[in-house]
């Protein structure tokens, strides 16, 4: 178990569920404010450190009530867009992934702000733009084959536009100045921390997708019959070194080794440390103490 697995089965009662459900609220109320009063936001709400220090502390909450877009079609399409993305990937990763992934983001929104501040004695007012950008692109990562259709017409994959918007991040990065530099770095931070402490990196390392390539490659072929002999002894060893599976459903009884890809992860409901593949993990029957280990290996068994 990883430490933020534990951390998760220590304090994952504390989540706060639908979280997606109520930035929406706080965006749709900026979204009303910026047609009835668009300097409203600057002048009281947002991210402002020397206002904060000056007793506005309300401002740590309200910089976050700024719609993602101002036109009523585009703003609408956006807030609709974002709250899908942010309900699946709770959905997904569970509440108490999502919620830290979403006040992560914040927090280093607000830190950015202050090491503007401090470091160059300027306001340099941030909307929640990036907390929303570092959404999209969890989404992508964990959904790469995923097709948004730009102008409802044309199907990209959400891999493509996420490398286009690291893209544009890099230029923005490389081009702005040192506060630009500062909010780019800090603002994505909860992205790159989450995307390390949950292994999702590990999908991307090159090790990792060549092993995945040659997976695909024996599958197609048939086997190993069409391998080098060379490399059907070097595959065949390998997979005895790793003949023991860290981690194993406690219903299907599935492990890494049957499945490559297939993630798991351990249910907060449950007592004990059971541990679940994505496809049981939100249909499964929760075990109490009232279970006994028969009904703990059967999953969906109850007592008579």
């Amino acid at each position: 178990m990883t430490p933020f697995e534990k951390l998760e089965r220590k304090f994952g009662r504390y989540a706060i569920r639908d979280l997606m459900r109520y930035f929406t609220v706080l965006y749709a109320i900026g979204f009303v404010i910026s047609i009835w009063q668009p300097m409203l936001y600057y002048q009281y709400l947002a991210l402002d450190p020397n206002a904060i220090l000056h007793g506005q502390i309300w401002r740590l909450v309200t910089w976050l009530i700024y719609p993602p877009g101002t036109s009523m079609l585009w703003g609408l399409l956006l807030l609709y867009m974002y709250y899908s993305l942010g309900m699946t990937l709770e959905n997904v990763w569970g509440t108490f992934r999502f919620n830290v992934f979403m006040f992560l983001g914040v927090i280093f929104h607000i830190l950015a702000a202050f090491v503007i501040w401090f470091a160059m004695g300027r306001v340099f007012v941030l909307t929640p733009a990036n907390l929303n950008l570092s959404i999209f692109l969890a989404f992508a990562l964990t959904f790469p084959e995923m097709s948004f259709y730009l102008y409802f017409v044309i199907p990209v994959k959400a891999k493509y536009l996420a490398v286009l918007y690291g893209i544009l991040e890099l230029y923005a990065f490389f081009t702005g100045n040192m506060a630009e530099k500062v909010t780019i770095v800090l603002s994505l931070l909860n992205l790159f921390i989450f995307l390390a402490s949950s292994g999702t990196m590990r999908r991307f390392s090159p090790k990792e997708m060549r092993r995945k390539a040659e997976y695909r490659r024996a599958v197609q072929s048939g086997g190993a019959e069409s391998r080098p002999a060379g490399k059907i002894v070097s595959i065949d060893r390998a997979r005895e070194q790793n003949r023991t599976a860290r981690h194993r459903c406690t219903v299907c009884g599935r492990t890494e080794l049957d499945a490559p890809g297939l993630e798991f992860r351990y249910c907060s409901k449950c007592q004990g440390d059971h541990e679940y593949c994505m496809e049981h993990l939100y249909t499964h029957v929760h075990v109490g103490a009232e279970h006994t280990e028969a009904d703990d290996a059967g999953g969906s068994q109850t007592e008579n």
